[in-house]
């Protein structure tokens, strides 16, 4: 049984070991390295799980983390951003202890990274296929030639291959946009590839990394490696995007009720946007809402509650907005166990997970305090 005082981050280890596995397997099938984005656990304990399954290559978001998983013997850590000029020094010592992977996306960038690296350093091209957020616009192939030219001027970095996160993907709606947002950015990579072969560049490989693609579809021709992350936990937006079911969400914050407002058919939680974050999703229904809302049932929770759901957060307080019959049910201190409609923001936010047989399992937040636990 649940049992927190203040709101936790829950975590049934059951539920993402099965995550991990399934998608360990899916990419052993389609003969794709499998390169999990570690950012959505930011836990060496959580991490450990991964390597049940097989898995030696990892990739971070940072700097730091980078360093924080290195120190649980990851040695093969692609930072899966670009590369950040002011932390060069940073990255030098790093690339000493492992085989590390590099985000760049402009000559000037790569003319910073210059002078003496220790060990073996792999420089990805960031490729921006539609999603306008970072890396080479896909059809500026002289770009992309320009910053590949730097990389090999440069001696100890290794060109290695094309790299996206296909953003678009969480805009589809049906399987059908999906695969057709999946299939042009497939297409637009390897058109890239292509160009840049026929420049001298050739033998680079293709990383993709999104959730929705790599769990539902099978079409991955031309990849070399696939870096999802957050299908190890899942959210309220992949569930509402289908790309999973209430069973593969591993992740839920426990949270104490403290008032009940039954002419507003409201329910006022101690859990709000410093424990949930502040990220939220509109659902098919046209409703803004921060997060389904389950109860404790057996070890774990239930399934989201009907027509239920937190509409509205500030720093402490959460509002649940739900149904006449579920709050007759509810009595101050009873808690609820939220799902978060982004685990990746809400993990961020904690040092610790407690898992559901009692063991509390720490993250990045508690690195420089504590020992994470396992």
């Amino acid at each position: 049984m649940i049992d927190a005082k203040t709101p936790a981050l829950l975590l049934d280890a059951s539920r993402a070991r099965l995550n991990v596995r399934r998608m360990a397997e899916k990419a052993r099938r389609l003969g794709l390295r499998f390169r999990p984005h570690f950012k959505t656990h930011q836990s060496v304990g959580v991490g450990r799980m991964f390597r049940e399954y097989g898995v030696e290559a990892i990739t971070v978001s940072s700097v730091d983390m980078a360093r924080y998983f290195a120190e649980d013997g990851w040695n093969d850590i692609l930072i899966a951003f670009p590369v950040n000029v002011r932390e060069v020094e940073d990255i030098r010592e790093l690339a000493a202890g492992v085989r590390l992977g590099l985000l760049v996306e402009s000559p000037e960038a790569v003319r910073r990274l210059a002078g003496t690296w220790p060990g073996s350093v792999d420089a990805w091209l960031k490729i921006d296929v539609g999603a306008n957020r970072a890396g080479i616009e896909w059809d500026d192939l002289e770009l992309a030639v320009a910053v590949a030219r730097e990389v090999t001027a440069l001696g100890p970095l290794r060109l290695r291959g094309l790299l996206t996160h296909n953003g678009q993907t969480y805009l589809a709606r049906t399987p059908a946009e999906l695969g057709a947002v999946h299939g042009e950015s497939l297409k637009r990579l390897r058109a890239v590839r292509e160009a840049l072969a026929g420049r001298g560049f050739g033998g680079l490989e293709i990383s993709v990394g999104d959730t929705p693609s790599a769990k539902r579809l099978e079409d991955f021709a031309g990849v070399d490696e696939i870096r999802p992350g957050n299908f190890v936990f899942n959210d309220v937006m992949q569930l509402e995007l289908g790309t999973c079911g209430e069973d593969e969400i591993a992740v839920a914050v426990a949270c104490p009720v403290v008032a009940l407002h039954p002419r507003r058919a409201e329910a006022v939680i101690y859990g709000g946007g410093i424990h949930l974050s502040k990220e939220s999703l509109v659902t098919r229904g046209g409703e803004e809402i921060f997060g389904r809302v389950c109860l404790p049932e057996g070890d774990g929770w239930s399934g989201a509650l009907a027509a239920t759901a937190v509409t509205s957060i500030s720093q402490e307080h959460g509002i649940v907005r739900t149904t006449p019959d579920v709050l007759a049910r509810l009595r101050i201190g009873d808690l609820l166990a939220v799902l978060p409609v982004h685990s990746c923001m809400t993990v961020n936010l904690w040092p610790e997970y407690l898992a559901l047989d009692g063991v509390r399992i720490g993250t990045i937040r508690a690195w420089d305090c504590a020992t994470p636990g396992v």
